[in-house]
């Protein structure tokens, strides 16, 4: 059986899917950052914690599907389309930088003391969503390179 090009609109679907799959989960997270990021650690409840653990789920969520969606086609020598290659060597040392912070997150967090979540947590949630930020740049300029720049990209929650 032959394999689909990138040009197959059968792969352009595939290829349209994976990407908004990510950018819901990247959605998702996004505005749990922002709930997360308006709280007061003073004190430390259940529900603080939980919203916490529900967030890094969200997190693992989108990091890997950005890794095993958009970037292994890549890695993997499947994607042919020059300008798609040429950004993504661009970015992805960028890309994995952000990585790195994300799971020295979720590390540091898996299981967190009331200490560490009031004294530490604001300030780790301030550097994380400045990654997630540059990240986001960094993606959307891969996302548009992939569907073209008519594609239209979500808008980020208020305040994300």
């Amino acid at each position: 059986m032959p394999q689909a090009s990138e040009t197959d609109p059968r792969r352009r679907e595939q290829t349209r899917k994976l990407i908004e799959d990510m950018l819901k989960e990247r959605q998702q997270m996004l505005v749990l950052l922002w709930e997360l990021s308006k709280l007061d650690f003073a004190t430390v409840d259940a529900p603080t914690l939980e919203m916490l653990q529900d967030f890094q789920e969200l997190l693992v969520d989108y990091i890997a599907a950005g890794h095993f969606g958009l970037y292994q086609r890549i890695s993997e020598g499947t994607e042919r389309r020059k300008a798609v290659l040429d950004v993504a060597r661009e970015i992805y040392p960028r890309i994995a930088s952000t990585t790195d912070v994300a799971v020295e997150f979720t590390e540091r967090y898996e299981r967190p003391d009331e200490a560490l979540v009031r004294d530490k947590l604001t300030q780790d949630l301030s550097v994380l969503g400045e990654m997630v930020s540059n990240r986001l740049e960094l993606e959307d300029r891969l996302i548009l390179a992939m569907l073209g720049n008519d594609y239209q990209l979500p808008q980020n929650p208020a305040g994300a």
